[in-house]
Formats: C-alpha cells, structure tokens, sequence
C-alpha cells in the first residue's frame, strides 16, 4: 500500500488530487494511504515525527510556509520520497530542481498531466510483481501490496491488500514461499508469518505491528534476531 501525502491549502485541490490519485491506482490494482494537509506546518509536524511517504503532492503557494520550504525541510529527513509540485502558475517550475521534484503539475491540467505523473513514478518505484499459482487459478501480485503470509495447516494464506483487502489461499509450504520472496524485503518473524518489512511500524514487546493495525507475535529467541534485521531494513531506505 503506498502511503501518500496531498498538501495544499485550498481544499478543492486536496480533494481533486485525492480523487485523481484513488482512480489511477483503482485502475492499477493498487492501493493508497492518503494524509490530506492544509499548510506546510501541518505537514511537518506529522513527517518530522517519522511518518514516511511514498509520494507526496505539494502546492507550491501556501501562506506562512511555501511549498518549497516545506519540502527543503522534509528532504533534510526523508530524501527518496517522490515529491510532485503542484501550482496554477508556471513561473516556479525551476524552484522544483532545489527540493529534487520528479514532477511539476500544473493545476488547471491535473486530469491531463496526473497519469502520466504517476506512471513515472510507478516506473521508478520499479513495483515488482510475483505470481503464485493459488487455489482459485494464478494470480500476479505487487510485492508491496503483499502484507503477509500466514501458515495454516497445509495451506498458506497470503493477506494481500489491491483495491480491497482479500486472502489468498497456495498449498504450499512456508520455506519454499520464502524462498520464492527472497529479495523483496519479506522478514521470518515467526515460523507461521512471513511478513512484508514495508508494513512494519514497529518492533517491540515480542509484537510486530503492522500499518493495518494489526499486531503479529514474535517468539522470544527469535525476537533478537527479528529486530536487527529490521532495523538494518531501516537503515537502508
């Protein structure tokens, strides 16, 4: 699930990104987390207390802090978040090579100039995707939308999030599907969960808690072991 931040002070344009935004990624069985800001202030109070975004939509003319300030600050914590500039006028497109802008949208064309946007960014995401040839016929999966894998039985379920959270059902053994995800940021925290490190919060208390509100457990001799190599995740992102 990509986490994505909309920050502008005129609500109309909130809402309009927003919608645009929920409809490419419905067409790209893909799904988003939105934080809608109405002032650069209101946005770094919640990125400097370590909530990370995948993409985030910036208006550039804001009162008290603009756009770009906004955004200079942000990268002084979050470097590889892909930051699209949004305006109604033209003249600030070369302020978007101080704070590494991929995108400069211009708002009276966001209907027009918004796909493109966002296939780019996908390209440079490079979302990977794997196929697992489930119970009710093969399936291709986005990495990133995979949350976790749970063994039950004889059965793994795959707890996937598209356009609507679903579980999907593979006969096939834990160790071989960690095998298979090898490379794709998935953590053993547990002999019965393969867990997707993107949508880890925080490892703590022999619990891991996940972005969907949910909690998995951690046995205690394995915990050590789990939280290093989550943090070490971390650290390379």
């Amino acid at each position: 699930m990509l986490r994505i931040a909309i920050c502008d002070d005129e609500e109309f344009y909130r809402e309009k990104l927003q919608s645009l935004v929920q409809n490419y990624l419905l067409n790209h069985d893909l799904a988003g987390n939105f934080s809608l800001f109405s002032s650069g202030e209101e946005f770094l109070g919640q990125c400097e207390n370590q909530v990370k975004y995948d993409i985030v939509f910036m208006d550039i003319t804001m009162d008290a802090l603009s756009g770009i300030q906004t955004a200079l600050r942000m990268r002084s914590f979050h470097s590889d978040t892909f930051l699209v500039l949004v305006t109604a006028f033209f003249d600030y497109v070369l302020e978007g090579y101080k704070v590494n802008a991929l995108r400069y949208l211009l708002k009276d064309t966001l209907d027009a100039s918004l796909p493109e946007c966002m296939d780019a960014i996908l390209r440079k995401m490079q979302t990977a995707q794997v196929t697992f040839p489930f119970t009710d016929g093969e399936r291709k999966l986005y990495t990133d939308n995979l949350l976790y894998i749970e063994s039950q039985k004889h059965k793994s379920l795959f707890h996937y999030m598209g356009t609507a959270r679903e579980i999907l059902r593979l006969y096939r053994k834990l160790d071989s599907i960690e095998e298979a995800l090898s490379g794709y940021g998935f953590l053993r925290i547990h002999k019965s969960y393969l867990v997707n490190m993107k949508h880890i919060l925080r490892i703590s208390g022999y619990t891991a808690f996940l972005d969907t509100g949910e909690e998995l457990p951690i046995p205690r001799l394995k915990f050590q072991s789990v939280k290093e190599a989550f943090t070490a995740y971390k650290g390379a992102f």
